[in-house]
């Protein structure tokens, strides 16, 4: 007794793996077939099939337009079918994506965070007053304290006051300001104090969790 075994070696590479060798088989079968209705209803076929396997693309838009490309392009472009679509053209799947290039707004102090430059220029706009004062102060101190979650070293008043200058392009100076900055240690301290209130509110969130599904337990019990 014979048996027929087909190994991996011996297969064609699969076009589109995600879609496994049954789906491949289906599409060449299809590509094979002589009568247009029959190639037509197989083809609707097929697409349903695939729509059904990737289930998580259902709200990406033009869904069903993808699905066909994908399918011409597992024919290898050669079934012959009508598409609803626009028929996908050999040399669009050899168009390589044009490079990305990296924000020209991104600074070297990022430890920062992108939100500070755009304090800093609310902060220009505003007219000499002392609220105007006060944001600044308030800047220049979120400032050291992102400092200080990024290094934990202490950090004195004037790198943080020579870094404001810098993104301020010299349009806000602190350096001879009278005015003094939080210490590193109250800034530190609020900083773990948050992150503390963090962790015990996810702590409590997962005990109320477990004592709703401990409760739920017990009713089904009873």
């Amino acid at each position: 007794m014979g048996f027929d075994l087909e190994y991996n070696s011996e297969r064609s590479t699969l076009i589109i793996p995600e879609y496994g060798r049954h789906i491949q088989k289906l599409v060449d079968h299809c590509v094979a077939l002589e009568d247009d209705a029959e190639r037509e209803k197989m083809a609707h076929a097929i697409i349903d099939v695939m729509g059904n396997l990737q289930p998580h693309l259902r709200d990406v838009p033009d869904f069903k337009h993808k699905l066909w490309d994908q399918l011409f392009i597992m024919s290898k472009f050669q079934l012959d079918v009508n598409s609803p679509y626009e028929k996908l053209k050999p040399e669009e799947t050899n168009v390589k994506p044009e490079p990305l290039n990296y924000p020209k707004a991104a600074s070297k102090y990022r430890f920062y965070g992108h939100n500070i430059q755009t304090m800093i220029n609310v902060a220009l706009s505003w007219e000499d007053s002392e609220l105007k004062e006060a944001l600044i102060l308030n800047i220049a101190n979120h400032m050291k304290k992102c400092y200080l979650n990024w290094n934990k070293d202490n950090v004195e008043d004037e790198v943080i006051y020579d870094h404001l200058l810098e993104l301020s392009k010299g349009k806000i100076d602190l350096r001879n300001s009278d005015d003094e900055l939080s210490q590193s240690a109250t800034l530190l301290r609020k900083s773990n104090s948050g992150r503390m209130n963090n962790q015990n509110n996810k702590n409590n969130n997962n005990r109320n969790n477990g004592r709703k599904h401990n409760n739920n337990h017990k009713n089904r019990k009873n």
